[in-house]
């Protein structure tokens, strides 16, 4: 199913108290969590989308919700770093959550093939089958029981201009830009054509695209984090379960003493 990007460019500042929408997503999802955790659930979020359009502000308020040792956070780098030796998603498959985990892919198995994509380097059947390769490998993951949460946060080209003039101006965040050719200012008319064929043949019904509108960047953040919330809320089972042989009763001292009695 095709996206049209441009219906996620107006950028409206969130008009509530960002303060208490952000204090009830953090309980929200560390909620959504816990039944994750508790009824054995895996799930997959990935981060993908304009550079300098907040994903990594998102990403920390995320991380920041949830019980840390339940989650994996894996940065995706370029195409230079693909083992030539293995199937090209042989590494996501060595980084797919465990049983009540949740892995984060800041980037991931999109960047790889939109990058040598926009770079030239695959033709259009090499294209649709890498394609297809990635949707018969979330397909096994939702077979398999896995929420998979795809993020694609969008901003207008003006707005990105500004975000990495920004960026540029501070000693410090000026190192975090990196050549990333298909997210960067100079090929955004190349990127939409490509990015136009990409969400048609990806944005799937076991694993749909959710477009965030990043141009406000609060309003992108809470916009993100609620989609995440109402997508574990649809993924997890709402009630705890039952008791059972894994599960021991507490029992007071001053019970305990009266039974020894």
């Amino acid at each position: 199913m095709p996206i049209d990007l441009t219906e996620f460019e107006r950028g409206v500042p969130f008009s509530g108290n960002v303060a208490e929408a952000l204090e009830a997503l953090e309980r929200r999802l560390a909620r959504l969590q816990l039944s994750q955790i508790v009824h054995r659930k895996r799930a997959i979020i990935l981060f993908e989308g304009w550079m300098g359009a907040g994903k990594r502000s998102v990403l920390k308020k995320l991380v920041g919700s949830l019980d840390p040792t339940q989650v994996r956070v894996v940065k995706v780098a370029g195409s230079d770093d693909m083992d030539d030796d293995r199937h090209w998603l042989a590494p996501f498959w060595s980084r797919l959550p465990a049983a009540g985990n949740t892995t984060i892919f800041y980037r991931s198995w999109y960047r790889l093939v939109l990058e040598q994509r926009m770079l030239g380097n695959m033709d259009d059947k090499r294209w649709a089958r890498a394609l297809d390769e990635i949707n018969e490998f979330e397909a096994q993951q939702r077979d398999h029981g896995t929420m998979i949460a795809k993020l694609f946060f969008h901003v207008t080209p003006e707005k990105q201009a500004a975000s990495l003039r920004a960026r540029q101006e501070d000693p410090w965040l000026r190192h975090l830009r990196d050549f990333q050719p298909i997210v960067g200012p100079a090929n955004r008319d190349r990127a939409d054509e490509v990015l136009q064929d990409f969400f048609a043949h990806t944005n799937t019904r076991w694993a749909p695209w959710t477009p965030i509108d990043a141009n406000d960047e609060t309003a992108g953040c809470i916009t993100a984090l609620t989609a995440i919330a109402d997508q574990m809320e649809r993924a997890m089972p709402a009630e705890p379960p039952a008791m059972g042989e894994t599960i021991v009763p507490f029992r007071s001292p001053k019970a305990s003493e009266q039974t020894s009695a």
